[in-house]
């Protein structure tokens, strides 16, 4: 069976790689851009890479204007590192089978780019829709989908410590399945 997209909801097939070194690796590969190791988040479809750019030197006269400077600092990274960024990214790509995207952080700002919108197909029933369509109608969202996106993150922000605890037993679950019998 080939590698890549397939099947129904476009998810990856079976035989895509465990991404389960992608940290450790991309820690070897990554110039010394960041203040620290980078975040490395992995899922099914991406490889996201975020990391902490270095202080901006300088006062600034308030907080509007530090943010304008670290959206400055943030964009200029952005477009030195894009040859070597693209250069990395293909890379794991092929070794991972998953689109790679970037973020840099500065100070109070994250900016997240070339990250993937992945369509998810759900079944809403009418009260879960009247929940959507009250995020829109008060502004909150600007559609149905994005009100979703929002709620999504509401969750995970608050249930951060039981979502951690869940992944962790999956991943038990995931290592005790690759223990058994072999039925292929």
């Amino acid at each position: 069976m080939g590698h890549g997209w397939g099947g129904r909801g476009g998810r990856p097939q079976v035989d895509q790689p465990p991404a389960d070194d992608a940290a450790a690796w991309l820690s070897g590969r990554l110039p010394d851009w960041f203040t620290g190791p980078a975040e490395v988040t992995v899922d099914r479809e991406e490889i996201l890479i975020v990391g902490t750019l270095p202080d901006l030197p300088g006062e600034f006269a308030d907080e509007a204007d530090r943010a304008a400077a670290e959206e400055g600092r943030i964009s200029r990274w952005r477009e030195q590192t894009r040859d070597e960024r693209i250069d990395i990214a293909r890379q794991a790509e092929h070794r991972y089978r998953r689109k790679v995207a970037w973020g840099a952080r500065q100070g109070g700002t994250e900016e997240l780019f070339t990250t993937l919108s992945v369509p998810v197909m759900t079944r809403l029933r009418q009260p879960e829709r009247k929940v959507l369509d009250t995020l829109v109608a008060a502004g909150v969202a600007r559609s149905r989908s994005e009100a979703l996106a929002w709620a999504v993150r509401l969750v995970g922000e608050h249930a951060d410590t039981w979502l951690a605890e869940l992944r962790d037993a999956m991943s038990k679950v995931d290592d005790l399945r690759a223990q058994g019998p072999d039925l292929g």
